[in-house]
């Protein structure tokens, strides 16, 4: 997926979805306290002394000037450079008292999740967080949610030092790619560390929607159904559907699968009497199959009946509309 894309696809949603962007309760905050980064807003007040007062923006190289000295802000914490700034403002103050606030927060825009999740959200992430639980401070998955969950990571994470960015390579060697994982709803709720990867800011988590299948003809109510996590049978999707009817040709269901480069699908023939009693394997299905239950057709029994009684109400009809009728009083 291309960068400006998914940038695209990610501001019309919340614009025109109305989605406000939410903070982690303060308890899962982090103890030790932001750590500064490129763009952050610093905001220098000196009690009693206005002219020492400034604001200023952390440079790319994650630094920014204090009267004639440069500091290092990055990955730095308030109160770490509250008491940098202090050394250097000693030197023309006597005790100066100052406060030292972090007053835009540009250096870590906040996670999004959005797709079959209950409360899409814009996260801000004040301390380690893992995949399960920003997909549970989300709502968890809805009841259309599919298997996977695709995580899109728009910039390398600053501050860290258990991150691999080996581990997070476009798929192309396209620059504009963004790198991104699939990961399976399942092993997430299972808490593997393989699955449950640590959230940065930035990141845009993705809870796929389940795949449909389309079942038509004779069965009881014809419709899609979605593949849920776990795969969906051509048993299964049938049943759910209130089973075949009794006209349907059960033994030669047909189920149309897209070819890759190809414009003609691929027929597959499945014997639903010989599934339903365990003489035939079940078929699984795929996303975008086609299952076609055909009407049966008539026995020759059934055909030499319907023909037999068809003649005969011919004859009596012809023989009754050449006879005049009377009435008796």
């Amino acid at each position: 997926m291309k960068l400006k894309f998914l940038f695209a696809v990610i501001i019309s949603l919340f614009v025109f979805s109305s989605i406000n962007s939410q903070d982690l309760p303060p308890q899962l905050s982090s103890a030790k306290g932001y750590l500064l980064g490129p763009g952050d807003e610093i905001t220098v007040k000196v009690q009693g002394e206005p002219d020492f007062d400034f604001i200023t923006t952390v440079n790319e190289d994650g630094k920014f000037l204090v009267l004639d000295k440069i500091l290092i802000a990055k990955c730095k914490t308030e109160a770490e450079l509250k008491s940098e700034v202090t050394r250097i403002l000693e030197k023309y103050l006597k005790s100066p008292q100052l406060s030292l606030r972090v007053t835009d927060r540009k250096s870590k825009p906040p996670a999004t999740v959005y797709g079959e999740v209950r409360t899409p959200s814009q996260v801000m992430l004040m301390r380690k967080v893992t995949l399960m639980e920003v997909i549970s401070f989300s709502g968890g998955p809805t009841e259309d949610a599919g298997g996977n969950v695709r995580i899109f990571r728009t910039q390398p994470p600053i501050c860290t030092e258990d991150y691999e960015d080996s581990n997070w390579k476009p798929d192309t060697t396209d620059p504009s790619d963004v790198p991104s994982k699939m990961f399976t709803l399942s092993n997430v709720k299972l808490g593997k560390d393989s699955s449950n990867p640590v959230i940065y800011p930035g990141d845009v988590i993705l809870v796929e929607k389940a795949s449909p299948v389309y079942v038509t003809g004779e069965v009881a109510n014809p419709q899609a159904v979605l593949i849920k996590e776990g795969g969906l049978s051509l048993f299964d999707a049938i049943s759910k559907l209130g089973g075949p009817k009794r006209e349907a040709k059960t033994k030669d269901i047909k189920v149309y699968r897209r070819k890759i480069n190809s414009d003609s699908p691929e027929t597959i023939s499945a014997n639903y009497d010989l599934i339903r009693t365990g003489k035939q394997k079940d078929i699984m299905l795929e996303p975008y199959d086609v299952v076609v239950v055909d009407k049966a057709k008539d026995s020759i029994g059934k055909v030499l009946l319907d023909l037999a009684i068809g003649t005969g109400k011919s004859a009596i009809s012809s023989v009754t509309n050449g006879i005049g009728y009377r009435v008796m009083y």
